[in-house]
Protein backbone atom coordinates (compact mmCIF):
# COMPACT_ATOMS: atom_id res chain seq x y z
CA UNK A 1 0.00 0.00 0.00
CA UNK A 2 1.06 3.71 0.89
CA UNK A 3 4.75 4.21 0.85
CA UNK A 4 5.98 4.90 4.48
CA UNK A 5 6.54 8.46 4.13
CA UNK A 6 3.10 8.93 2.44
CA UNK A 7 0.20 10.46 3.84
CA UNK A 8 -3.08 9.02 2.89
CA UNK A 9 -5.77 12.00 2.57
CA UNK A 10 -3.43 14.85 3.83
CA UNK A 11 -6.46 17.40 3.61
CA UNK A 12 -8.79 15.11 5.34
CA UNK A 13 -11.52 14.83 3.07
CA UNK A 14 -12.31 11.45 4.43
CA UNK A 15 -13.09 10.04 8.22
CA UNK A 16 -10.59 8.34 9.29
CA UNK A 17 -12.24 5.55 10.82
CA UNK A 18 -14.15 5.00 7.15
CA UNK A 19 -10.21 5.05 6.12
CA UNK A 20 -9.30 2.77 8.68
CA UNK A 21 -12.42 0.32 8.39
CA UNK A 22 -11.65 -0.15 4.63
CA UNK A 23 -7.78 -0.78 4.98
CA UNK A 24 -8.68 -3.60 7.68
CA UNK A 25 -11.19 -5.08 5.23
CA UNK A 26 -8.51 -4.97 2.64
CA UNK A 27 -6.68 -7.02 4.64
CA UNK A 28 -9.45 -9.40 5.19
CA UNK A 29 -10.38 -9.70 1.71
CA UNK A 30 -7.04 -9.97 0.42
CA UNK A 31 -7.58 -12.91 -1.90
CA UNK A 32 -10.49 -10.81 -3.65
CA UNK A 33 -8.80 -7.54 -3.75
CA UNK A 34 -5.45 -8.32 -6.14
CA UNK A 35 -4.80 -4.19 -6.91
CA UNK A 36 -4.12 -2.04 -4.17
CA UNK A 37 -3.15 0.93 -5.89
CA UNK A 38 -6.19 2.70 -5.00
CA UNK A 39 -9.49 1.54 -2.80
CA UNK A 40 -13.11 3.52 -3.30
CA UNK A 41 -14.96 4.58 -0.27
CA UNK A 42 -18.46 5.25 0.14
CA UNK A 43 -19.56 7.64 3.54
CA UNK A 44 -23.44 7.02 3.89
CA UNK A 45 -23.07 9.37 6.98
CA UNK A 46 -23.48 12.24 4.61
CA UNK A 47 -26.25 13.87 2.56
CA UNK A 48 -26.59 12.88 -0.75
CA UNK A 49 -25.74 15.95 -2.36
CA UNK A 50 -22.18 15.95 -1.13
CA UNK A 51 -19.45 14.44 -2.00
CA UNK A 52 -19.41 11.03 -0.78
CA UNK A 53 -17.77 8.69 -2.54
CA UNK A 54 -14.11 8.91 -2.87
CA UNK A 55 -11.16 7.79 -4.60
CA UNK A 56 -8.39 6.93 -2.56
CA UNK A 57 -4.87 6.64 -4.26
CA UNK A 58 -2.74 4.61 -1.71
CA UNK A 59 0.26 5.48 -3.44
CA UNK A 60 0.36 9.16 -3.47
CA UNK A 61 -1.93 10.10 -0.95
CA UNK A 62 -4.12 12.03 -2.59
CA UNK A 63 -8.37 11.39 -2.67
CA UNK A 64 -10.49 12.59 -5.67
CA UNK A 65 -14.18 13.04 -4.01
CA UNK A 66 -17.65 12.39 -5.84
CA UNK A 67 -21.35 12.29 -5.31
CA UNK A 68 -23.37 8.66 -5.69
CA UNK A 69 -26.63 8.29 -4.76
CA UNK A 70 -28.74 5.97 -2.31
CA UNK A 71 -31.47 3.45 -2.39
CA UNK A 72 -34.53 4.66 -2.82
CA UNK A 73 -35.40 1.59 0.09
CA UNK A 74 -32.82 3.46 2.35
CA UNK A 75 -34.28 6.74 2.39
CA UNK A 76 -38.30 6.15 2.04
CA UNK A 77 -38.88 9.84 2.92
CA UNK A 78 -36.57 11.04 0.14
CA UNK A 79 -34.43 13.20 2.86
CA UNK A 80 -31.49 12.83 0.98
CA UNK A 81 -30.17 10.88 3.88
CA UNK A 82 -29.95 6.62 3.82
CA UNK A 83 -31.04 5.35 7.05
CA UNK A 84 -31.13 1.44 6.57
CA UNK A 85 -29.30 -0.79 4.52
CA UNK A 86 -30.66 -4.83 3.61
CA UNK A 87 -29.15 -6.95 0.99
CA UNK A 88 -32.26 -8.65 0.67
CA UNK A 89 -33.39 -8.66 -3.05
CA UNK A 90 -36.29 -5.98 -4.03
CA UNK A 91 -35.49 -4.43 -1.06
CA UNK A 92 -34.10 -1.10 -3.14
CA UNK A 93 -32.19 -0.69 -0.55
CA UNK A 94 -28.42 0.50 -0.53
CA UNK A 95 -25.86 -2.36 1.36
CA UNK A 96 -22.82 -1.84 2.88
CA UNK A 97 -19.61 -3.64 3.78
CA UNK A 98 -16.71 -4.27 1.32
CA UNK A 99 -17.04 -5.52 -2.37
CA UNK A 100 -14.23 -5.95 -5.00
CA UNK A 101 -14.72 -4.35 -8.35
CA UNK A 102 -15.43 -6.56 -11.31
CA UNK A 103 -14.70 -4.55 -14.56
CA UNK A 104 -16.72 -2.72 -16.63
CA UNK A 105 -19.33 -3.72 -18.36
CA UNK A 106 -22.06 -2.94 -20.44
CA UNK A 107 -25.85 -3.53 -19.67
CA UNK A 108 -29.57 -2.83 -21.71
CA UNK A 109 -31.01 -0.99 -18.84
CA UNK A 110 -28.03 0.91 -17.36
CA UNK A 111 -25.42 0.98 -20.54
CA UNK A 112 -21.91 1.56 -19.32
CA UNK A 113 -21.17 0.43 -15.77
CA UNK A 114 -18.20 -1.15 -13.09
CA UNK A 115 -20.06 -4.42 -11.66
CA UNK A 116 -18.98 -5.42 -8.37
CA UNK A 117 -18.77 -8.50 -6.11
CA UNK A 118 -19.71 -8.37 -2.78
CA UNK A 119 -17.65 -9.76 -0.25
CA UNK A 120 -19.64 -9.79 3.13
CA UNK A 121 -22.68 -11.16 3.96
CA UNK A 122 -23.99 -7.37 4.28
CA UNK A 123 -23.60 -7.69 0.22
CA UNK A 124 -23.38 -10.69 -0.66
CA UNK A 125 -26.00 -10.65 -3.18
CA UNK A 126 -24.63 -7.60 -5.29
CA UNK A 127 -24.42 -9.89 -8.38
CA UNK A 128 -28.09 -11.39 -8.02
CA UNK A 129 -29.26 -7.88 -7.08
CA UNK A 130 -27.74 -6.32 -10.05
CA UNK A 131 -25.86 -3.53 -7.74
CA UNK A 132 -23.43 -1.60 -9.59
CA UNK A 133 -21.81 1.13 -10.40
CA UNK A 134 -23.54 3.50 -13.47
CA UNK A 135 -24.27 7.09 -14.54
CA UNK A 136 -27.79 8.46 -13.85
CA UNK A 137 -29.54 11.53 -14.93
CA UNK A 138 -30.65 12.18 -11.10
CA UNK A 139 -26.95 12.32 -10.17
CA UNK A 140 -26.36 14.60 -12.67
CA UNK A 141 -25.59 18.04 -11.76
CA UNK A 142 -28.48 19.25 -13.40
CA UNK A 143 -30.59 17.42 -11.25
CA UNK A 144 -29.08 18.53 -7.85
CA UNK A 145 -29.75 21.83 -8.66
CA UNK A 146 -33.02 21.45 -9.17
CA UNK A 147 -34.05 19.32 -6.37
CA UNK A 148 -31.43 20.06 -3.64
CA UNK A 149 -30.21 16.05 -3.58
CA UNK A 150 -29.78 13.60 -5.95
CA UNK A 151 -32.57 11.35 -6.70
CA UNK A 152 -32.86 7.62 -5.22
CA UNK A 153 -31.63 4.17 -7.15
CA UNK A 154 -32.75 0.66 -6.67
CA UNK A 155 -29.48 -0.03 -4.17
CA UNK A 156 -26.86 0.98 -6.91
CA UNK A 157 -24.06 3.61 -6.74
CA UNK A 158 -25.66 5.85 -9.13
CA UNK A 159 -23.28 8.66 -10.51
CA UNK A 160 -23.40 11.61 -12.93
CA UNK A 161 -22.51 10.29 -16.37
CA UNK A 162 -19.92 12.27 -16.42
CA UNK A 163 -18.01 11.31 -13.23
CA UNK A 164 -18.80 7.21 -14.43
CA UNK A 165 -16.12 7.72 -17.62
CA UNK A 166 -13.19 8.43 -15.01
CA UNK A 167 -14.25 5.73 -12.36
CA UNK A 168 -15.49 2.97 -15.21
CA UNK A 169 -11.72 3.23 -16.60
CA UNK A 170 -9.89 3.70 -13.46
CA UNK A 171 -12.00 1.01 -10.99
CA UNK A 172 -11.12 -1.63 -13.11
CA UNK A 173 -11.05 -5.55 -11.75
CA UNK A 174 -9.65 -6.43 -8.03
CA UNK A 175 -9.86 -2.80 -6.11
CA UNK A 176 -11.35 -2.19 -3.12
CA UNK A 177 -15.35 -0.40 -2.60
CA UNK A 178 -15.84 0.09 1.18
CA UNK A 179 -19.44 1.57 1.59
CA UNK A 180 -20.30 2.47 5.72
CA UNK A 181 -22.31 4.98 7.76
Amino acid sequence: MADAGTTIDPHGIVRPDLIERARAAMDVHGHKISKRDRMYLVDFQKFSGEDRLYEVDLEGGWVTAYRTSHGRGSDPAHSGYAQQFSNRPDSHMSSIGAYATAGASWGSQQGPNVLLDGLEYSNNLARERAIIIHGADYADPAFLARQGKLGRSYGCFSVSHADLVPLRERMGEGRLLFAMT
